[in-house]
């Protein structure tokens, strides 16, 4: 097998065999506009690219260092570990952490599944998630009405409800349509009091990606006021939910319902025989958990519930990589305090 960087004149070639938005030539060019250095790597068997993988690499303040991202790829074998460590090597990187699209049977133990064995093998500590371990996915190949008949009989009311109130939900993925998320991101957020990107983010998220039709940006609109904005991902035949936004107001009329079906035929029109909602809780979902009724509504659509395999640190150098989780954590409890005192 012959593992060289991918060259820009191959970048069809790198989305062909690329597993998730995330591994996308075009998400590794918008991260280079944030400040973050990309590598990408092609493994090639006679000739032909079998595989690919795109590892980010952050810089850590203070520490002049760097960690690595490789999210949603492929589970690397030997070969591939050892490219990674050359990687990290070659950017004195603290550790990169691996979240594969890899899937586990919801009733495997942990301790069984062949993928998480072999991860282990290395020098590989489960860190901590920057995506959640489970999701929900729906077959998109299935017929509307089959995809209706899934939904709960809530779900279903509450569709017919926003339809028959006026909601109506359009496609907008221009610069007006970006505007209308991030003011409904800002009310979002101050209410539900979680974190999201910065408003310069999305913005460069927008202009990297409105013209590749892998980024779509849809508003249900209900009296003339905008009530919910989501942006979704097409790529390789599955579509995606990565953020959404919901205005307080008329929350009667139950748009996100509305929303959410929409996204789904759309999927279906663009020819996705998939739809990931990425992330959910678990089997056994916490009621006291902020996430719980976002759960419940994804729910709602009947999908299957999926699990992947999890994060795994792949370390380069411990001293740094303890000193490093340490003030990880702190800084995660100031940041979850901060937000209770609403500062």
């Amino acid at each position: 097998m012959l593992i060289r960087e991918i060259l820009p004149q191959e970048k069809e070639l790198f989305n062909q065999v690329a597993s998730h938005p995330l591994q996308s030539y075009q998400w590794g060019e918008f991260r280079k506009q944030t400040g973050v250095q990309v590598e990408r790597l092609g493994f090639f068997d006679n000739g032909t690219l079998t595989k690919a993988m795109q590892v980010t690499f952050h810089k850590v303040p203070i520490l002049n260092r760097f960690v690595g991202y490789y999210p949603k790829g492929f589970a690397p074998d030997e070969d591939q570990i050892a490219a990674l460590n050359h990687l990290a090597q070659k950017y004195n990187a603290i550790y990169i952490k691996m979240e594969p699209n890899v899937k586990k049977p919801l009733e495997q133990n942990r301790e069984e599944n062949p993928d998480i064995q072999f991860l282990r093998k290395f020098q590989t500590e489960e860190g901590r998630a920057l995506f959640t371990r489970y999701t929900f996915e729906l077959d998109l190949s299935l017929s509307e009405e089959a995809l209706i008949s899934k939904q709960s009989s809530k779900t279903r009311y509450n569709v017919r409800l926003a339809t028959k109130k006026g909601v109506k939900v359009i496609e907008d993925t221009t610069e007006r349509g970006l505007k209308d998320y991030l003011k409904i991101l800002e009310e979002t957020t101050k209410r539900q009091g979680f974190y999201a990107h910065t408003p310069e983010y999305f913005r460069q998220l927008w202009l990297s990606l409105k013209d590749t039709g892998m980024l779509h940006i849809f508003k249900a609109v209900y009296e003339n006021k905008v009530l919910v904005v989501w942006i979704v991902f097409v790529f390789n035949g599955v579509l995606y939910y990565p953020y959404g936004a919901s205005s307080s107001l008329f929350r009667e009329v139950m748009a996100s319902n509305l929303m959410m079906w929409e996204v789904i035929r759309f999927g279906k029109a663009q020819g996705c025989q998939s739809f990931d909602m990425w992330g959910s809780l678990g089997p056994i979902p916490d009621p006291k958990s902020p996430w719980n009724g976002f759960h419940r509504f994804k729910k709602g659509y009947g999908g299957e519930l999926v699990e992947f395999i999890g994060s795994f640190d792949l370390v380069n150098d411990y001293p740094s990589y303890k000193i490093y989780s340490l003030a990880e954590n702190l800084r995660w409890k100031f940041l979850r305090f901060k937000k209770k005192l609403n500062l």
